[in-house]
């Protein structure tokens, strides 16, 4: 039973006062009033101070000394867990400078400047004075608002980057979960399409992709096929070189000197690309380090290759957009799958404490995972969008 009492707490003269269950109330001669709990771990006594009487009411230090004592029950560290909880927590605003601060460094100049820019502009307002570790999907959501009709193509890259900036804040203890997988769009109207609108709608993505097999085959035709299933970007797609497939383990380990972010990066290869790559090799007809989707006299595919096709399909959305399009089936039908793992299928960087926190080769297997789930929804085969994706 404690036995301490509110008035006995005010009223305490100098010394050590038991409440019970490790609990004490230290009063200095001073007339100072501060918490301690005392607790053993392996057989050895620990002394931990609670904070001040001024700052933890009685209740509150008996229900603050019976989560630590539930901590060393199973074997954690009470003290690494108070001052865990007594780590300020910075606002959205210093959590994004630090973040960009840290990942810049593997960007380009332009990149870092409009990645920095973009949040200032269209997410401070909303975000900026709020703690990272109280920003929830309604959050978000509030500060897409007013420029997702608008300026569409912007809001998603804000969206981006504002779920990278909450996966930093988890990796450095800020928060105590990612960035929200549900959907941050929820309440918001359908983005019109045309005009800025680069993206196709996921859903319409498998019909899209079936009318493009069923047109006659070309070098282009493949190449955006393949990019649509590994939701590349376009350049890294014209620019890939048979040396960078690794058939045995399924991989386009892509260098340093392809990627945007100048780190090389491997994609998981889902069967419907496997195959787009095994028929690309039954077409070859060079020798050496080529290219897998080759232009004209050997050259790379132009850009307006790819987006020929797109033309003649009669669509109006950018290759690019793809990206995109992939990014909101995660959000919409994936909802189990972690931020970070959606981010780095993207090839969008993500901290390495992130990465080290799920494994290096597990959160390989779980991004093979996300992308043989989204093969299998493109090519319109059922339960292409229920895999679990999980942690």
């Amino acid at each position: 039973m404690p036995k301490l009492t509110v008035v006995g707490v005010r009223n305490a003269k100098p010394g050590r006062h038991a409440d019970g269950g490790g609990l004490y109330l230290l009063v200095k001669p001073s007339g100072a009033r501060s918490w301690l709990l005392r607790y053993q771990v392996a057989g050895q006594r620990r002394d931990i101070g609670l904070g001040a009487v001024s700052d933890l009411t009685l209740q509150e230090a008996r229900e603050k000394a019976a989560q630590l004592r539930k901590v060393a029950r199973n074997g954690g560290d009470p003290i690494a867990e108070r001052d865990r909880e007594r780590r300020p927590v910075p606002t959205f605003r210093i959590a994004a400078k630090a973040c960009h601060e840290e990942m810049k460094r593997g960007w380009e100049p332009k990149h870092a400047a409009s990645w920095l820019s973009s949040l200032e502009e269209h997410a401070y307002s909303a975000l900026g004075n709020t703690r990272v570790d109280m920003i929830e999907a309604s959050n978000v959501r509030d500060a897409l608002a007013p420029i997702w009709i608008d300026k569409p193509v912007m809001a998603r890259k804000v969206r981006q980057r504002i779920g990278a900036v909450l996966n930093f804040a988890k990796s450095k203890g800020w928060r105590a979960s990612e960035a929200p997988t549900r959907s941050v769009t929820v309440g918001l109207s359908r983005q019109p399409k045309g005009g800025n609108f680069a993206a196709m709608p996921y859903a319409e993505v498998p019909a899209f992709v079936q009318a493009v097999r069923e047109a006659s085959e070309t070098v282009g035709r493949m190449a955006l096929l393949f990019t649509i299933l590994t939701a590349a970007r376009s350049g890294e797609v014209r620019s890939a070189r048979w040396s960078h497939i690794d058939f045995e383990a399924a991989l386009w380990r892509r260098p340093a000197a392809l990627m945007k972010s100048r780190e090389a990066h491997d994609v998981t290869l889902n069967p419907a690309a496997f195959a787009i790559l095994e028929r690309a090799a039954m077409l070859r007809t060079t020798k050496g380090d080529a290219l897998i989707f080759p232009g004209k006299s050997g050259k790379p595919l132009s850009d307006m290759t790819l987006t020929k096709a797109l033309r003649d399909a009669g669509q109006t959305c950018t290759v690019h957009g793809f990206r995109s399009s992939f990014r909101d089936w995660c959000a919409e039908q994936m909802p189990g799958t972690p931020e970070a793992v959606a981010e780095a299928a993207l090839a969008h960087v993500v901290p390495d404490a992130v990465v080290r926190a799920y494994k290096r080769t597990k959160f390989l297997d779980m991004r093979r995972g996300l992308l043989n789930a989204w093969g299998a929804f493109v090519d319109g085969e059922q339960g292409g969008n229920v895999v679990a994706i999980r942690a």
